[in-house]
């Protein structure tokens, strides 16, 4: 096929998804769409890319705002998730305070910031650490979980129908004071609970949970017997997240009725290998051995995301492929704000993730290491800060291009067989600790490893965006394109590679053509990220 026939085959693919989306009017509700497998977040009516920081739990507060816009600012940051809580808003039974609401949005707005809140309700972090005074203290109106041995446990039961009817009334609120106060979106998703769950134990072992337990799995889960018996070992962890997750969803409706904004639930992870309730995440969670019981039971949520703090590439790239699903858009809700978590923001983009965001930035002074940064200094936030700087300008034009392209993305530490993808004809690979020019294996310029070759810093994002040609990001790595098929005797040429950005609506703007020392030993990253275009050929 002629190379100018690929192009055009190219922009007619564009403009097929460009027109609709084009022809939303702005100011619509945010939504989550989906297409061939792929997701987008329409914000004002056109995909966005949410380059995201999560403020800490405790920044939640008129009087502490100063000490997290700054950090928005310095992060180049388009979107800040941050708390709202039950017992915040409505610390008397019935009577509700949005005074922190009434300083947020108007603060957000004057900055073009997009504000994800997260509902701190019956569970946060599996505890009920955020209702109010009112509801911890009356555990007969409010029952807590049983152990086995009959004893009260710290975590709310999902059990709990005057819990959830309490939760739902203060949530319903909540989202009626967006419905009034919000008209413009400033507000685009919200997370209703926060890592739901249970530690210490698999269910609640109250009389009531048991008599569930012991009955038959619901219909729609399309299973037969008992609990045990359609789950095995992982019953009591399908069990819990089936009530949990019946639990939330009656919330998530109910304040979808009032305004219909995307909502999305996070999950306290844990082993991406593990065998079937094994796992070692919060158990009623949606934890990815469990997607499918949390996909049938909640309906009114847009998607199940998972909370990665691990810094095992091999381990991250995995939940990363559990979560980017046909059914469920891919984000990255919380990470740790460490410098070596930075790198794991290129294999997100390239699975088409939606969003993602560190968190604890903000200059409150509060870092949660190990599981993050010792402190934000300047090095750290410059991990953050340089890729957040190059992505915003295009971060619509490449959510747009993502929703309708196919793409791989992989980041250093991760295992071989991550390091490379099949793509078409083409198999793209990725490859760390090489200088700009030369090669560490050349016989004849063997060039020194640079400062980062020891550090865990680089990775890519692909798209393919037509047969032979790709939109190629990253930092610190060298990435490279060799023919799948040679048994021709074909032999692979980049016909051309351009360096440039996006615009919003996905055109590709080059400012230069690369070639001679540039592309002569693949396409070299370094820290500061770039966009190359590059379109592939053959001769023989």
């Amino acid at each position: 096929m002629a190379m100018w026939r690929r192009w055009a085959m190219a922009g007619a693919a564009w403009a097929m998804v460009a027109a609709p989306v084009a022809a939303m009017a702005q100011g619509t509700l945010p939504k989550l769409v989906a297409k061939d497998g792929r997701h987008a977040l329409l914000v004002d009516g056109a995909p966005f890319l949410m380059l995201g920081v999560q403020a800490n739990n405790s920044s939640n507060y008129p009087e502490m705002l100063p000490q997290v816009w700054p950090m928005v600012e310095r992060l180049h940051a388009n979107t800040l998730e941050i708390p709202v809580a039950w017992e915040q808003i409505e610390p008397v039974e019935g009577r509700f305070d949005f005074g922190y609401l009434d300083a947020l949005l108007p603060q957000a707005r004057e900055r073009g910031v997009k504000i994800v809140l997260l509902w701190f309700g019956t569970w946060k972090n599996t505890s009920p650490g955020y209702v109010p005074a009112w509801v911890k203290t009356d555990n007969a109106r409010f029952p807590r979980m049983r152990t086995r041995e009959g004893k009260t446990h710290y975590a709310m039961s999902p059990h709990g129908a005057q819990t959830l009817a309490a939760d739902r009334k203060a949530f319903v609120a909540l989202m009626r004071y967006l419905k009034d106060k919000d008209p413009d979106n400033t507000v685009i998703m919200v997370q209703p609970e926060n890592e739901v769950g249970v530690y210490q134990q698999g269910r609640d072992h109250s009389a009531e949970a048991n008599r569930l337990f012991a009955g038959p799995v619901p219909a729609k889960l399309g299973k037969r017997g008992t609990w045990t018996q359609a789950y095995g070992d992982g019953a009591e962890a399908a069990f819990n997240a089936w009530y949990t997750a019946r639990y939330i969803d009656e919330i998530a409706a109910a304040g979808r009725a009032v305004k219909d904004l995307p909502m999305y639930v996070n999950a306290a992870v844990g082993d991406p290998f593990a065998a079937p309730g094994k796992s070692g995440g919060a158990s009623g969670g949606p934890d990815w051995q469990v997607i499918d019981v949390w996909k049938a039971a909640a309906p009114h949520i847009d998607a199940v995301t998972p909370d990665l703090y691990t810094r095992d590439a091999k381990n991250y790239l995995k939940f990363l492929d559990h979560y980017a699903r046909a059914d469920n858009a891919l984000m990255v809700p919380e990470t740790g704000n460490a410098a070596d978590f930075a790198r794991f923001l290129w294999p997100t983009l390239g699975r088409g993730g939606i969003g993602w965001a560190p968190f604890g930035m903000d200059a409150t002074g509060y870092y949660n290491h190990p599981l993050g940064a010792v402190t934000l200094d300047d090095a750290t936030i410059e991990a953050f800060a340089a890729k957040y700087r190059f992505l915003k300008p295009m971060a619509r034009g490449w959510a747009r291009m993502a929703y309708a392209h196919p793409g791989w993305g992989t980041a250093k530490g991760a295992p071989d067989a991550e390091q490379s993808k099949v793509m078409g004809r083409w198999r793209v690979a990725a490859k760390y600790g090489e200088w700009q020019f030369g090669s560490m294996d050349s016989p004849w310029l063997k060039a020194q490893p640079p400062a980062s070759a020891t550090q865990p810093v680089g990775g890519a994002a692909v798209l393919q965006i037509a047969p032979d040609q790709f939109l190629v990001t990253g930092t610190d790595v060298r990435v490279s394109f060799d023919a799948v098929d040679k048994t021709r005797g074909d032999t692979a040429m980049m016909l051309k590679v351009e360096e440039g950005t996006l615009a919003d609506d996905g055109s590709f703007r080059a400012r230069r053509v690369m070639n001679g020392d540039q592309t002569d030993y693949g396409l070299n990253f370094t820290a500061q990220p770039m966009l190359l275009r590059v379109t592939m050929g053959t001769y023989r």
